[in-house]
């Protein structure tokens, strides 16, 4: 019988081009219908292996979810960038293949980045998804997020509603 090994870390430079792939079809499969296409494929092109290489020396956490050996998602979190919530923790982004969701594995990625940020000494957190993404805003609602404030985003002259979800 094989173990299947399943492993939240944080990513290193040589997971760039498994990130980017995992960014690429997390956000294809997320975004299409809601943010334009053009501004989709612009934003996904934009972070390519070279990009993801240099956030795993930026200043923001970069965590995978390591699923025997495949990047099955990601996350990035750091400082809360909104300096009018009081919360000091931010996941800025936690994406999963497709044929990654819906079995927990976001889950234990959330968990994880979770813990990592209260370790840090960071009090609350926030999370921001747009309005339109339900699959989003039932995880966090489901996970404890209270739904506390809005804000726009401008993707190619669409105007998208988003949510912050925080956690005290």
């Amino acid at each position: 019988m094989k173990t299947l090994s399943i492993d939240v870390r944080r990513a290193e430079p040589h997971d760039a081009r498994a990130i980017s792939e995992t960014h690429r079809l997390a956000w294809q499969h997320t975004y299409a219908g809601i943010i334009p296409h053009r501004a989709l494929t612009q934003m996904i092109e934009r972070r390519g292996e070279n990009w993801w290489r240099r956030a795993t020396r930026g200043p923001a956490t970069l965590l995978v979810l390591d699923v025997a050996g495949t990047v099955a998602g990601y996350a990035t979190l750091g400082l809360n960038r909104a300096r009018a919530l009081p919360q000091e923790g931010e996941i800025y982004e936690l994406y999963l293949r497709p044929e990654y969701q819906g079995i927990g594995l976001g889950r234990m990625l959330f968990g994880e980045a979770r813990r990592l940020l209260k370790s840090l000494g960071c009090n609350g957190l926030v999370v921001w998804c747009l309005e339109e993404n339900e699959t989003a805003s039932r995880f966090y609602r489901h996970h404890g997020g209270i739904d506390f404030c809005e804000g726009m985003e401008n993707f190619d002259q669409k105007q998208l509603k988003k949510i912050g979800f925080i956690w005290n």
